[in-house]
């Protein structure tokens, strides 16, 4: 479905992007790894073409559904089927949610499949039926990914793009903005997914890819990832059970000390 061939992309003279190359298979939930500046972000802003003018890729070709796409404006690659939600959500805060869903439909003339489309987002996050009305600025955190990730299916993607879902959420709700992903997925939308917290996207991800300093240094499935000891040490920040078991020992020595001390006072 996608394929990104060989990009390079600079901000002024910082080479952000090293010639990186993959592909996202159609149907596939796609989780991009690495720590902050490994170049997640980057990437998915070249295949949107929303950086500045003198930042968009200068070599290297990226690919949608057979058409070539890195010479196009972002509007017609929202067109084309593919939608981003950026990092941090960004959603209009003066204009009420119900707004800020349709303004995710300014590019479709059909008043009945953006009524349907519509139900479609409510039927997903029912709470957003609640504050329709409510200005997108009162919303808690929570409540404005599920707004923005709305707003992005009102587009009617084939590729939904998701930056950092998670950033600043619960437990709770960032497993219940996962399940909704996940059943997005499962209705025929392809998902590219930057996340920090890894162990969850490892779960629902079908493949993942690795970034380090611009580059990808991983491409494999997450059950060949998590077998890797060194990758969840060096690269997903996961301890191995040697480390674990290591670890649980010099709290117990510790706390074996404390209460010497104690009992001698």
């Amino acid at each position: 479905m996608l394929q990104i061939k060989n990009i390079e992309t600079w901000y002024d003279l910082i080479r952000a992007l090293h010639g990186i190359s993959f592909e996202v298979r159609e149907g596939q939930i796609v989780a991009l790894l690495g720590s902050n500046g490994a170049g997640k972000t980057t990437t998915l802003k070249s295949i949107m073409q929303i950086l500045e003018d003198d930042d968009q890729p200068e070599k290297g070709s990226i690919e949608f559904l057979g058409k070539r796409i890195d010479t196009k404006d972002t509007e017609e690659i929202v067109r084309m089927g593919i939608s981003y939600v950026p990092e941090g959500r960004e959603v209009f805060p003066e204009l009420t949610v119900l707004e800020n869903i349709q303004m995710g439909a300014y590019t479709r003339r059909d008043k009945e499949g953006i009524k349907a489309d519509m139900e479609m987002v409510f039927r997903h996050f029912p709470i957003l039926r609640e504050r329709k009305g409510q200005d997108a600025g009162y919303l808690s955190g929570g409540e404005q990914q599920m707004l923005a990730i709305g707003r992005a299916l009102m587009s009617r993607p084939k590729l939904l793009m998701l930056d950092e879902p998670s950033l600043g959420l619960s437990p709770l709700l960032t497993k219940q903005i996962f399940n909704i992903i996940r059943d997005i997925n499962q209705e025929g939308v392809t998902v590219l997914l930057v996340e920090q917290n890894v162990n969850m996207a490892l779960k629902y991800a079908d493949f993942a890819l690795l970034m380090e300093n611009g580059r990808i240094v991983r491409a494999d499935t997450p059950e060949a990832l998590l077998e890797d000891e060194d990758v969840k040490r060096f690269y997903l920040g996961i301890d191995t059970d040697e480390e674990r078991e290591a670890d649980g020992y010099r709290k117990a020595k510790s706390s074996k000390r404390y209460r010497r001390k104690v009992r001698f006072r």
